[in-house]
């Protein structure tokens, strides 16, 4: 009796290893959230380290364009 070696294994259409056009696409929209995310998170912080305006500076007066002495 001889026996053929065919493998008992179940196809799975939803692998993605065995299609590379599936495979390429979802690569690409796994970078392109990654980019999003990236993309999103430097913007919140650039917001939430935005200039908060221009200080309060003293400024001695000899130091001024016209500067005035005593």
């Amino acid at each position: 009796m001889e026996h053929n070696t065919v493998e008992n294994t179940v196809e799975n259409k939803n692998d993605i290893t065995v299609d590379k056009v599936s495979t390429s696409r979802f690569i690409f929209y796994v970078q392109l959230f990654c980019l999003m995310a990236f993309m999103l998170g430097g913007c919140y912080n650039l917001y939430k380290h935005k200039y908060k305006g221009k200080p309060e500076v003293a400024v001695p007066e000899s130091t001024l364009y016209n500067p005035k002495y005593k």
